[in-house]
């Protein structure tokens, strides 16, 4: 099946990432969505279906490699190319320095960063081909307002996504030239399952709603091919830089 333009979102199934797949299906893209729980991406996938988008799911676990590479080669072989890529799946588990679990620690490098790395190198065939044709390819990395300021307890998960944003950086660099634009998005807390853990400090009318980060990637779509947006931040009002 071809797609006049065609999009992968990874953590699809709730939050941003779902937020971000009703804006790109709204703009026309072709979907590839992937989730790490299979029911409840499917009951998302169902829902982007019933408002009239072209949706493929897949779920997949990216802190494997060949689960990356089944979900870029699913997409390939439906839709035939690739406009826009949202590295949007991610995990955070908090915990005092002297009692950083390895297994936490690799879990959260291997899908906060290292999924990134891999879903790039495995795309950068359909990327190049699409930036060949209209120099305006889109790579959205969700990163957090912990990837700019180092989070007590949230450490592991703070540099993981400092990471995020220094790999953003070095993509523009390496491949901005071809078309290929990156954009780190460093937001704070968000109303979604992952901030359960604070609701209790902040409420969760109080946070940013994932409507508002996913409204960023529409504004990011209309951007002419000569600028580059490196990243974008999202605090609440009065909330310390």
């Amino acid at each position: 099946m071809s797609a006049a333009r065609a999009a992968i979102v990874t953590g699809a199934s709730s939050g941003i990432g779902l937020a971000i797949a009703k804006v790109l299906g709204e703009e026309g893209y072709a979907l590839t969505v992937a989730a790490r729980r299979a029911e409840k991406l499917e009951a998302a996938a169902q829902g982007l279906i019933a408002d009239g988008y072209e949706v493929h799911s897949l779920a997949a676990n990216v802190s494997d490699e060949d689960e990356i590479k089944r979900v870029v080669e699913a997409h390939r072989e439906r839709y035939g190319r690739l406009d826009v890529l949202v590295n949007n799946a991610g995990v955070g588990v908090g915990a005092p320095v002297a009692e950083i679990e390895t297994k936490r620690l690799d879990m959260q490098l291997g899908i906060n960063l290292r999924s990134i790395v891999l879903f790039y190198r495995e795309s950068m065939t359909m990327l190049r081909a699409a930036a060949a044709e209209h120099k305006n390819v889109l790579v959205i990395n969700t990163s957090s307002i912990s990837g700019k300021h180092g989070e007590a307890w949230l450490s592991v998960y703070s540099a993981a996504k400092h990471g995020v944003v220094g790999w953003t950086e070095a993509m523009n660099k390496e491949l901005g030239k071809e078309g290929i634009k990156s954009t780190a998005l460093c937001p704070a807390f968000v109303d979604t399952p992952m901030t359960d853990f604070v609701k209790g400090q902040v409420p969760a009318e109080e946070m940013i709603r994932p409507e508002d980060i996913a409204e960023s990637v529409r504004f990011l779509l209309r951007v002419s091919p000569a600028c580059v947006v490196p990243e974008m931040m999202f605090v609440r009002p009065g909330e310390a830089l």
